[in-house]
């Protein structure tokens, strides 16, 4: 993060910590791989997610409909699922304001933002199926 430091004279002599202007060009990295750490806990649910056969276990709607408006993988929405269980956010409407701000989770799914209503239609789905992340994510 850059800083600057600039003496006002009601400051004396150790200034003030100035932030950057916001109308600056660049503030993040192009690329969203600079800000997750190889160690970062969002790869491991990645890898986990990908690594799962979907359709095997149990999640409908593994192969896309031929008709109507394409939908999310089911993988990205157990991504964003699992996330919010592991970092206590329990609601679809908190999900959703994640998927948009957070860039772990934007890292995660790829910039996408399903809506709290998709969110919740999978949460509904996805305790139909009898798979509960509780078991193997203590």
């Amino acid at each position: 993060m850059l800083y600057a430091f600039r003496q006002r004279p009601e400051a004396g002599t150790s200034g003030y910590i100035e932030g950057t202007d916001r109308s600056q060009v660049t503030l993040f990295p192009a690329r969203l791989e600079d800000w997750i750490d190889e160690d970062n806990p969002v790869r491991v649910i990645d890898l986990y997610v990908d690594e799962i056969a979907l359709g095997e276990i149990g999640f409908l709607r593994t192969a896309p409909a031929q008709t109507g408006r394409p939908g999310y993988h089911p993988s990205v929405l157990l991504k964003l699922f699992i996330y919010g269980y592991l970092n206590r956010v329990p609601s679809s409407r908190a999900l959703e304001r994640e998927a948009g701000r957070n860039v772990e989770v934007m890292w995660l799914t790829g910039r996408l933002v399903p809506d709290h209503k998709t969110i919740a239609g999978f949460r509904r789905e996805f305790e139909g199926s009898g798979i509960d992340p509780g078991d193997q994510f203590p």
